[in-house]
């Protein structure tokens, strides 16, 4: 219906009253359940009170049912229940009262309640720093992830245009250098590249900027980060390079917040965003960095400068070592640069020896954290793997910018593995006395002829790289286990097995059997059994009382999970991975139990990692819905095919849901990486929108049997 403008009355009056017209935001970081829950938690409550709502959900699935022009004008209040930031500029002069997104489904008639009284947004506020709910992320990790997030494009564009003119179009100079023709095709091709690069810092700090302070803070934050990135404006010959755009994106975000304070006159209120902001806070960042931080930036160079020259008659291996820390440290900042023009600066008196550790040391960044990628897919977002791709490439022409991303992202990690790949490559190439006749690192001065010692070389850099892959992949993995909590979750499965075993635990809960075709059940994950592994090992009684929750993989149990017609979800959940009891009393040893369930279909391929990744998902933020619901889900490669399984638990599994109640409904998603987009959103949009049926929920606990279930769980799509 067409709800007319203005508030609503207060009633009274011959004529009906009219009804309150709500709006609502929905949005989690981490998915779309808690996304939907929230929608339909607070459409559900808006209903039962003869409010008119419209819900916009923004999960991972993108923005749907989303807010027009018309929607907000006629709007009395806005309600914002989210765990990531939302842009609030489209709701100003209205009333927005900002959540985290459990609020929404613990107290949706609170919230109602609440917006009418809460603040109208004012142009040019901030986006939404929720209130409470979701293990977030800080503030500042968000705000450089969303400057990361925008800079790779132009570190990918730019990176790679660079790479392919100076492959196809440049060659080796007698007087030094790779050379592209002036005038030329490639020279083009190269300067467009150049552009990106040239961009890809003060878009980094601009986005970061932007995060905090909102569109008041962008051009502040793109101005200082342009002039971190230009030595000559503080007499530097190197700029502060991507380290520098983190500092200058913070401290515009935060200035514009604070200038955000300072209360002014009302008719100056609508010219502070566009204008004053803006304008102020770009030239007290601009000047700030010229006259108080960039002077110590020059310092630095020309101190570090002046230290190497006097280390020119030390030993190779110490030299090539130190000159391979600078390089990989930032990466176009002024310590990168002051290793590279030192070496650049001796190939005129003859000494190339400088330049070939300097050369041996620039592709280990990119090409090591690109090797990262590759080695433990499992640590990194899709964007991250395509970036690793594209540093790889960067890698082979010596551009050591390919490998900013990772460093921006997690700088403790990635900047100390960098620095030791590099120590390594440059130590080797000192002590084989590796030379550089060009001022240019990577393996494409070798192909074109501009280093001496070319296998030594490549020795090197192959050595480097992969110092620098496996030191990330340990301190990246160690950093998340902390971060969630999860030190101890991937146990060696020899050592688990043994203390299970030794324990006597039951294979229907969270301990050791033997499967029916001799399979080790772990922890409820059935495992092939090894040569050493024989029925002798299990313990007495386990077998009988596991026989449905230890039953191994059969072929025509394979052969029925593959048949659709028998399923729901696309087929991917059969009667097969169908349980009416639940026989876990605890969430991990309930994901253990789903995963020996979907291992009955054949799809799983390492129950172990199935498992673990479900268990990592868990940490990053509960997925108990709420009304003894749970979907626990994993995006790993340990199944070859998407399946799905439900089970049901009497009593009920504690699962930190955000009402309180005991999961008793219990679905897994399990989806192979290449199917981890839509199909994976699409499975957990439909399970959580049908599931906010009582009447559904009722009759899925009240199924005798695996058939009745399945019969219900049609009705699901």
């Amino acid at each position: 219906m067409t709800i007319p403008a203005g508030p609503p009355p207060t009633g009274g009056g011959g004529g009906e009253q009219q009804r309150l017209r709500l709006l609502a935001v929905t949005a989690c970081p981490t998915g779309i359940a808690h996304t939907y829950m929230a929608a339909e938690k607070l459409a559900q409550a808006a209903e039962s009170r003869g409010i008119d709502m419209k819900v916009e959900t923004q999960g991972s699935i993108g923005a749907e049912n989303v807010l027009d022009d018309n929607d907000v004008k006629h709007a009395d209040g806005v309600i914002v229940a989210a765990d990531k930031d939302v842009d609030l500029s489209r709701f100003a002069g209205k009333r927005v009262l900002t959540v985290g997104v459990t609020e929404g489904i613990r107290h949706p008639e609170q919230l109602i309640e609440r917006v009418m009284s809460a603040p109208v947004h004012t142009p040019g506020g901030a986006p939404t720093a929720p209130a409470s709910g979701g293990k977030e992320r800080s503030v500042g990790y968000k705000a450089l992830m969303n400057g990361v997030s925008y800079m790779i494009p132009f570190v990918v564009v730019g990176g790679l245009l660079i790479a392919i003119s100076l492959s196809l179009g440049g060659h080796t100079d007698p007087s030094g250098g790779l050379v592209i023709p002036k005038d030329s095709f490639w020279m083009d091709v190269n300067n467009i590249g150049v552009i990106g690069f040239t961009l890809m810092v003060p878009i980094l700090s601009g986005y970061i900027a932007y995060a905090i302070g909102d569109r008041p803070a962008l051009v502040p934050g793109m101005v200082g980060g342009w002039i971190a990135n230009t030595g000559e404006l503080y007499d530097s010959k190197a700029g502060a390079g991507f380290i520098g755009a983190i500092v200058t994106g913070f401290l515009a975000g935060y200035l514009v917040l604070w200038i955000k304070k300072v209360p002014v006159p009302k008719f100056a209120r609508p010219i502070m965003p566009i204008i004053v902001i803006p304008i102020v806070a770009t030239t007290a960042l601009g000047m700030f960095f010229i006259y108080v931080i960039g002077e110590p930036i020059s310092w630095v160079f020309e101190n570090l400068t002046d230290w190497l020259s006097g280390m020119t008659g030390t030993s190779a291996i110490l030299l090539g070592a130190i000159l391979g820390l600078m390089i990989a440290f930032d990466m176009g900042g002024p310590v990168n640069k002051t290793a590279f023009l030192f070496g650049a600066g001796l190939i005129a008196t003859g000494n190339q020896t400088v330049m070939g550790m300097c050369a041996a040391a620039i592709p280990v960044m990119p090409l090591g954290q690109g090797l990262a990628t590759l080695i433990r897919k499992r640590l990194y977002t899709e964007q991250e793997r395509e970036t690793g791709l594209a540093s790889l490439f960067m890698g082979c022409f010596g551009i050591s910018e390919g490998a900013i991303p990772f460093a921006a992202a997690r700088p403790a990690q990635v900047i100390p593995a960098n620095m030791l790949g590099g120590a390594v490559a440059g130590a080797i190439a000192g002590i084989a006395g590796i030379e550089d006749a060009v001022p240019h690192g990577g393996p494409i001065v070798a192909v074109l002829g501009a280093v001496s010692g070319v296998p030594m070389f490549f020795v090197a850099v192959v050595i480097g790289s992969a110092v620098t892959a496996l030191t990330t992949v340990a301190l990246v993995d160690l950093a998340e286990r902390r971060r969630r909590g999860e030190a101890g979750v991937e146990l060696g499965v020899g050592a688990r097995e043994a203390a299970l075993v030794g324990a006597g635990v039951g294979a229907t809960g969270a301990g050791a059997g033997l499967g029916a075709s001799g399979a080790t059940v772990v922890g409820g994950v059935p495992k092939q059994a090894g040569p050493a592994e024989s029925a002798d090992a299990a313990v007495p009684g386990d077998h009988a009382e596991g026989a449905d929750t230890a039953k191994a993989v059969e072929p025509a149990d394979a052969a029925e999970a593959d048949d659709d017609s028998s399923g729901v979800l696309s087929g991917y959940l059969t009667e097969q991975t169908v349980k009416v009891r639940l026989g876990a009393a605890d969430k991990e040893a309930a994901i253990r139990e789903m995963a020996e369930l979907l291992g009955r279909t054949g799809k799983v391929v390492d129950p172990e990692e199935l498992v673990a990744t479900a268990l990592r998902r868990e940490a990053q933020g509960t997925t108990g819905l709420g009304e003894e619901i749970a979907i626990p889900h994993a995006k790993t490669d340990a199944v070859s095919a998407p399946v799905v399984g439900f089970a049901r638990s009497a009593e009920g599994v504690e699962w930190d849901s955000p009402d309180g109640t005991k999961a008793r409904l219990v679905f897994m998603i399990a989806v192979p990486e290449a199917a981890a987009g839509d199909e994976h959103l699409r499975i957990l949009a439909l399970l959580s929108r049908k599931l906010m049926n009582a009447e559904f929920r009722e009759r899925l606990l009240a199924a005798p049997d695996e058939p009745a279930v399945l019969g219900v769980l049609r009705e699901v799509g």
